[in-house]
Protein backbone atom coordinates (compact mmCIF):
# COMPACT_ATOMS: atom_id res chain seq x y z
CA UNK A 1 0.00 0.00 0.00
CA UNK A 2 1.66 3.35 -0.86
CA UNK A 3 2.23 6.14 1.96
CA UNK A 4 0.34 8.45 -0.38
CA UNK A 5 -3.06 9.35 -1.62
CA UNK A 6 -2.74 7.72 -5.35
CA UNK A 7 -4.02 9.81 -7.91
CA UNK A 8 -5.61 9.38 -11.63
CA UNK A 9 -2.17 9.85 -12.98
CA UNK A 10 -0.55 7.16 -10.89
CA UNK A 11 -3.12 4.95 -12.15
CA UNK A 12 -2.39 6.22 -15.95
CA UNK A 13 1.07 6.05 -15.88
CA UNK A 14 0.78 2.08 -14.37
CA UNK A 15 -1.40 1.10 -16.99
CA UNK A 16 -0.21 3.26 -19.75
CA UNK A 17 -3.95 4.75 -20.63
CA UNK A 18 -4.98 8.95 -20.49
CA UNK A 19 -5.76 9.89 -17.48
CA UNK A 20 -9.05 10.77 -19.19
CA UNK A 21 -9.50 7.06 -19.74
CA UNK A 22 -8.78 6.26 -16.31
CA UNK A 23 -11.41 8.55 -15.18
CA UNK A 24 -14.16 7.61 -17.69
CA UNK A 25 -13.42 3.51 -16.64
CA UNK A 26 -14.34 4.58 -12.98
CA UNK A 27 -17.11 6.12 -14.27
CA UNK A 28 -17.79 3.42 -16.30
CA UNK A 29 -19.26 5.27 -19.33
CA UNK A 30 -19.89 3.64 -21.90
CA UNK A 31 -16.81 4.36 -24.47
CA UNK A 32 -14.31 2.38 -22.29
CA UNK A 33 -14.13 -1.19 -23.02
CA UNK A 34 -15.24 -3.87 -20.49
CA UNK A 35 -11.18 -5.05 -20.19
CA UNK A 36 -9.86 -1.98 -19.89
CA UNK A 37 -12.93 -0.98 -16.91
CA UNK A 38 -11.49 -4.31 -14.81
CA UNK A 39 -7.84 -3.36 -15.52
CA UNK A 40 -8.37 0.38 -14.24
CA UNK A 41 -11.06 -0.93 -11.22
CA UNK A 42 -8.74 -3.36 -9.88
CA UNK A 43 -5.58 -1.56 -9.96
CA UNK A 44 -7.79 1.10 -8.31
CA UNK A 45 -8.94 -0.98 -5.58
CA UNK A 46 -5.53 -2.30 -5.02
CA UNK A 47 -4.26 1.25 -4.44
CA UNK A 48 -6.79 2.02 -2.41
CA UNK A 49 -7.61 4.71 -4.42
CA UNK A 50 -10.65 7.85 -3.57
CA UNK A 51 -12.01 10.44 -5.48
CA UNK A 52 -10.63 13.74 -4.63
CA UNK A 53 -13.47 15.38 -3.26
CA UNK A 54 -12.36 18.81 -3.28
CA UNK A 55 -11.68 18.69 -7.11
CA UNK A 56 -15.14 17.36 -7.79
CA UNK A 57 -16.92 19.45 -5.30
CA UNK A 58 -14.85 22.18 -7.38
CA UNK A 59 -15.94 20.85 -10.37
CA UNK A 60 -19.82 20.77 -9.31
CA UNK A 61 -20.00 23.91 -7.59
CA UNK A 62 -21.23 22.20 -4.79
CA UNK A 63 -20.06 20.53 -1.17
CA UNK A 64 -23.12 18.38 -1.43
CA UNK A 65 -23.75 18.95 2.57
CA UNK A 66 -27.39 21.19 3.41
CA UNK A 67 -26.99 23.17 6.71
CA UNK A 68 -30.18 22.42 9.15
CA UNK A 69 -31.30 25.11 11.94
CA UNK A 70 -34.17 23.76 14.09
CA UNK A 71 -35.18 25.12 17.57
CA UNK A 72 -35.45 22.08 19.82
CA UNK A 73 -34.43 18.32 18.79
CA UNK A 74 -36.02 17.00 22.66
CA UNK A 75 -39.46 17.75 20.88
CA UNK A 76 -40.30 15.09 18.59
CA UNK A 77 -42.55 17.60 16.15
CA UNK A 78 -38.33 19.12 15.34
CA UNK A 79 -37.13 15.37 15.81
CA UNK A 80 -39.95 14.61 12.68
CA UNK A 81 -38.90 17.29 10.52
CA UNK A 82 -35.00 15.87 10.66
CA UNK A 83 -36.41 12.08 9.87
CA UNK A 84 -38.10 13.77 6.51
CA UNK A 85 -35.21 16.09 5.91
CA UNK A 86 -32.66 12.53 6.02
CA UNK A 87 -34.87 10.54 4.37
CA UNK A 88 -34.91 12.86 1.47
CA UNK A 89 -31.13 14.50 1.50
CA UNK A 90 -29.14 10.82 1.89
CA UNK A 91 -31.08 9.03 -1.01
CA UNK A 92 -30.02 12.35 -3.03
CA UNK A 93 -26.71 11.38 -1.59
CA UNK A 94 -26.56 14.51 0.98
CA UNK A 95 -25.30 15.40 4.27
CA UNK A 96 -26.95 16.79 6.79
CA UNK A 97 -25.21 19.62 9.09
CA UNK A 98 -28.02 19.46 11.73
CA UNK A 99 -28.07 21.97 14.71
CA UNK A 100 -30.29 23.57 17.01
CA UNK A 101 -31.00 27.16 17.90
CA UNK A 102 -32.24 26.09 21.48
CA UNK A 103 -34.66 29.29 20.54
CA UNK A 104 -32.30 31.91 21.00
CA UNK A 105 -31.29 34.44 17.88
CA UNK A 106 -27.49 34.66 19.02
CA UNK A 107 -27.45 31.22 18.75
CA UNK A 108 -29.18 30.91 15.71
CA UNK A 109 -27.24 33.64 14.24
CA UNK A 110 -23.99 31.99 15.19
CA UNK A 111 -24.82 28.97 13.39
CA UNK A 112 -25.61 30.74 10.37
CA UNK A 113 -22.32 32.14 10.20
CA UNK A 114 -20.94 28.60 11.05
CA UNK A 115 -22.54 27.11 7.90
CA UNK A 116 -21.37 29.92 5.74
CA UNK A 117 -17.51 29.60 6.59
CA UNK A 118 -18.37 25.85 6.08
CA UNK A 119 -19.95 26.26 2.37
CA UNK A 120 -22.71 24.25 3.08
CA UNK A 121 -24.82 24.18 -0.52
CA UNK A 122 -28.12 25.61 1.07
CA UNK A 123 -29.92 25.56 4.49
CA UNK A 124 -33.32 24.52 5.84
CA UNK A 125 -34.63 26.71 8.45
CA UNK A 126 -37.37 26.83 11.52
CA UNK A 127 -36.71 30.21 13.12
CA UNK A 128 -36.41 30.36 17.42
CA UNK A 129 -39.49 32.08 19.50
CA UNK A 130 -36.86 34.85 20.20
CA UNK A 131 -36.12 35.85 16.21
CA UNK A 132 -36.75 39.28 15.06
CA UNK A 133 -33.92 40.52 13.36
CA UNK A 134 -33.25 38.69 9.97
CA UNK A 135 -29.69 40.03 8.79
CA UNK A 136 -27.88 36.93 9.38
CA UNK A 137 -30.92 35.39 7.31
CA UNK A 138 -29.64 38.62 4.52
CA UNK A 139 -25.94 36.97 5.06
CA UNK A 140 -26.87 34.09 3.17
CA UNK A 141 -29.19 35.54 0.40
CA UNK A 142 -25.84 37.70 -0.29
CA UNK A 143 -23.22 34.98 -0.57
CA UNK A 144 -26.12 33.13 -2.87
CA UNK A 145 -26.95 30.77 -0.20
CA UNK A 146 -30.78 29.02 -1.00
CA UNK A 147 -32.73 28.78 2.07
CA UNK A 148 -36.11 27.32 2.84
CA UNK A 149 -37.74 27.87 5.79
CA UNK A 150 -40.18 25.48 7.51
CA UNK A 151 -42.59 25.60 9.89
CA UNK A 152 -41.75 28.94 12.32
CA UNK A 153 -41.71 31.33 9.29
CA UNK A 154 -39.95 34.61 9.51
CA UNK A 155 -41.94 37.94 8.26
CA UNK A 156 -39.45 38.23 5.09
CA UNK A 157 -39.81 39.35 1.44
CA UNK A 158 -38.33 36.88 -1.38
CA UNK A 159 -38.66 33.40 0.70
CA UNK A 160 -39.27 30.11 0.14
CA UNK A 161 -41.41 28.09 2.51
CA UNK A 162 -43.25 24.95 3.64
CA UNK A 163 -45.68 24.83 6.58
CA UNK A 164 -48.60 23.45 7.86
CA UNK A 165 -51.97 25.88 7.97
CA UNK A 166 -52.55 27.23 11.14
CA UNK A 167 -55.80 28.71 9.95
CA UNK A 168 -56.99 25.88 8.93
CA UNK A 169 -56.42 24.14 12.30
CA UNK A 170 -57.68 26.73 14.74
CA UNK A 171 -60.91 26.37 12.70
CA UNK A 172 -60.80 22.77 13.16
CA UNK A 173 -60.74 22.92 16.98
CA UNK A 174 -63.20 25.74 17.13
CA UNK A 175 -65.54 23.94 15.43
CA UNK A 176 -64.78 20.84 17.25
CA UNK A 177 -65.04 22.67 20.74
CA UNK A 178 -68.59 24.51 19.83
CA UNK A 179 -69.90 21.09 18.70
CA UNK A 180 -68.62 19.67 21.97
CA UNK A 181 -71.12 22.92 23.81
CA UNK A 182 -68.02 24.96 24.64
CA UNK A 183 -69.62 28.64 25.46
CA UNK A 184 -65.80 30.65 26.67
CA UNK A 185 -63.11 29.47 24.30
CA UNK A 186 -59.83 31.38 25.72
CA UNK A 187 -56.14 30.63 23.90
CA UNK A 188 -53.03 31.21 25.38
CA UNK A 189 -51.04 31.95 21.88
CA UNK A 190 -47.43 31.97 21.18
CA UNK A 191 -45.02 35.16 21.50
CA UNK A 192 -46.75 37.69 19.44
CA UNK A 193 -43.61 38.47 16.77
CA UNK A 194 -43.94 34.64 15.82
CA UNK A 195 -45.84 34.72 12.67
CA UNK A 196 -47.01 31.55 13.46
CA UNK A 197 -48.59 33.01 16.93
CA UNK A 198 -49.94 35.74 14.81
CA UNK A 199 -51.69 33.29 12.31
CA UNK A 200 -53.08 31.63 15.31
CA UNK A 201 -54.44 34.59 16.30
CA UNK A 202 -56.11 35.88 13.64
CA UNK A 203 -58.02 32.52 12.60
CA UNK A 204 -59.30 32.66 16.27
CA UNK A 205 -60.84 35.82 15.57
CA UNK A 206 -61.73 35.15 12.64
CA UNK A 207 -63.38 31.36 12.99
CA UNK A 208 -65.30 32.90 16.12
CA UNK A 209 -67.28 35.99 14.39
CA UNK A 210 -67.93 33.33 11.38
CA UNK A 211 -69.63 31.33 13.77
CA UNK A 212 -71.50 34.38 15.26
CA UNK A 213 -69.13 33.88 18.66
CA UNK A 214 -68.52 36.97 19.92
CA UNK A 215 -64.69 37.62 20.17
CA UNK A 216 -62.97 38.45 23.85
CA UNK A 217 -59.56 39.94 23.86
CA UNK A 218 -59.49 38.91 27.46
CA UNK A 219 -59.74 35.33 26.90
CA UNK A 220 -56.51 35.57 24.74
CA UNK A 221 -53.06 35.00 26.41
CA UNK A 222 -49.46 34.52 25.76
CA UNK A 223 -46.67 32.45 26.59
CA UNK A 224 -43.15 33.01 25.86
CA UNK A 225 -43.57 28.73 25.51
CA UNK A 226 -41.91 28.39 29.14
CA UNK A 227 -43.70 26.62 31.96
CA UNK A 228 -43.01 29.46 34.15
CA UNK A 229 -44.43 31.82 30.84
CA UNK A 230 -47.92 29.47 30.53
CA UNK A 231 -48.51 29.90 34.54
CA UNK A 232 -48.73 33.46 33.98
CA UNK A 233 -50.75 32.61 31.06
CA UNK A 234 -53.47 30.52 32.61
CA UNK A 235 -53.41 32.54 35.89
CA UNK A 236 -54.13 35.54 33.95
CA UNK A 237 -57.63 33.40 32.53
CA UNK A 238 -58.21 31.67 35.51
CA UNK A 239 -58.72 35.17 37.49
CA UNK A 240 -61.74 35.63 35.77
CA UNK A 241 -65.24 36.35 36.58
CA UNK A 242 -66.33 34.32 34.35
CA UNK A 243 -63.48 31.58 33.48
CA UNK A 244 -62.96 29.70 29.89
CA UNK A 245 -64.39 26.46 29.99
CA UNK A 246 -61.93 25.76 26.73
CA UNK A 247 -58.85 26.74 26.55
CA UNK A 248 -56.83 26.25 23.22
CA UNK A 249 -53.00 26.35 23.09
CA UNK A 250 -50.06 27.21 20.86
CA UNK A 251 -48.77 23.34 21.19
CA UNK A 252 -48.71 20.33 22.91
CA UNK A 253 -46.08 21.16 25.58
CA UNK A 254 -48.44 24.62 26.50
CA UNK A 255 -51.37 22.28 26.78
CA UNK A 256 -49.59 20.11 29.45
CA UNK A 257 -48.02 22.77 31.17
CA UNK A 258 -51.61 24.36 31.44
CA UNK A 259 -53.29 21.29 32.67
CA UNK A 260 -50.77 20.81 35.17
CA UNK A 261 -51.45 24.65 36.72
CA UNK A 262 -55.43 24.06 36.00
CA UNK A 263 -54.87 20.31 38.44
CA UNK A 264 -52.90 22.05 40.99
CA UNK A 265 -55.26 24.73 41.05
CA UNK A 266 -58.03 22.19 41.78
CA UNK A 267 -60.63 23.34 38.76
CA UNK A 268 -62.96 21.50 37.10
CA UNK A 269 -64.65 21.98 33.84
CA UNK A 270 -62.26 23.31 31.83
CA UNK A 271 -61.25 21.23 28.45
CA UNK A 272 -58.11 21.71 26.29
CA UNK A 273 -56.57 21.80 22.58
CA UNK A 274 -53.48 22.07 21.14
CA UNK A 275 -51.02 21.70 18.08
CA UNK A 276 -48.93 19.46 17.00
CA UNK A 277 -49.93 16.16 18.00
CA UNK A 278 -47.04 14.94 20.07
CA UNK A 279 -46.91 11.22 20.25
CA UNK A 280 -46.51 11.55 24.52
CA UNK A 281 -50.51 12.99 23.88
CA UNK A 282 -51.15 9.43 23.16
CA UNK A 283 -49.53 7.74 26.22
CA UNK A 284 -50.76 10.10 29.40
CA UNK A 285 -54.25 10.85 30.91
CA UNK A 286 -53.77 14.22 31.03
CA UNK A 287 -53.45 14.86 27.94
CA UNK A 288 -55.66 17.31 25.81
CA UNK A 289 -58.84 16.02 24.36
CA UNK A 290 -57.69 16.58 20.63
CA UNK A 291 -54.67 18.08 19.07
CA UNK A 292 -54.05 19.66 15.48
CA UNK A 293 -51.65 17.36 13.37
CA UNK A 294 -49.37 19.62 11.54
CA UNK A 295 -47.24 16.89 9.45
CA UNK A 296 -43.73 17.26 10.73
CA UNK A 297 -42.20 14.75 8.51
CA UNK A 298 -43.91 15.76 5.56
CA UNK A 299 -43.37 19.43 5.96
CA UNK A 300 -39.17 18.31 6.44
CA UNK A 301 -39.59 16.07 3.44
CA UNK A 302 -41.14 18.83 1.51
CA UNK A 303 -39.10 21.21 2.24
CA UNK A 304 -35.69 19.45 1.28
CA UNK A 305 -36.99 18.58 -2.43
CA UNK A 306 -37.68 21.99 -2.65
CA UNK A 307 -34.21 23.16 -1.49
CA UNK A 308 -32.67 20.63 -3.82
CA UNK A 309 -34.31 21.57 -6.60
CA UNK A 310 -33.58 25.36 -5.99
CA UNK A 311 -29.49 24.01 -6.15
CA UNK A 312 -30.21 22.19 -9.30
CA UNK A 313 -31.15 25.31 -10.90
CA UNK A 314 -28.74 27.15 -9.34
CA UNK A 315 -26.25 24.81 -10.80
CA UNK A 316 -28.33 25.23 -14.59
CA UNK A 317 -28.63 21.64 -14.04
CA UNK A 318 -32.65 22.02 -14.55
CA UNK A 319 -35.35 24.52 -15.56
CA UNK A 320 -37.12 25.72 -12.33
CA UNK A 321 -40.18 23.58 -11.61
CA UNK A 322 -41.51 26.45 -9.33
CA UNK A 323 -42.00 29.24 -9.34
CA UNK A 324 -39.89 32.96 -8.39
CA UNK A 325 -41.21 31.80 -4.78
CA UNK A 326 -42.56 28.71 -3.71
CA UNK A 327 -44.79 28.86 -0.42
CA UNK A 328 -46.37 25.66 0.13
CA UNK A 329 -49.13 25.28 3.21
CA UNK A 330 -50.16 21.79 4.02
CA UNK A 331 -53.66 20.65 5.37
CA UNK A 332 -54.03 19.95 8.58
CA UNK A 333 -55.89 17.34 10.79
CA UNK A 334 -57.33 17.56 14.45
CA UNK A 335 -56.75 14.02 15.98
CA UNK A 336 -59.35 13.37 19.17
CA UNK A 337 -57.70 11.82 21.86
CA UNK A 338 -60.56 11.27 23.90
CA UNK A 339 -64.41 12.63 24.48
CA UNK A 340 -64.75 16.72 25.86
Amino acid sequence: MPDHSPTLKEIARQLNVSVSTVSRALHNHYSIGLRTKMQVQKLASELHYEPNQTAIFFKQKRTFMIGVILPNLSQDFFASIVNGIEDVAYKESYTVMLCQSRDDQAREKQLVNAMKSQRVDGVLISISKDTTNYEHFELLRRHKIPMVFLDRIPKMPDIHYIASSLGAGMQQAIDFLIRKKHKRIALVNGPGHLSASQERLESFKSTLWQRRRKFDPSLVTCSDLSKEGTCKAMQQLLDQKQRPDAIITFNDYVALDSIQYVKRSKIKGISFVSFANEPICHYIDNAPIASVEQFPYQQGQKATQLLLQLLDKQAGQTDDPYPVLHHELLQPQLVIHRPA
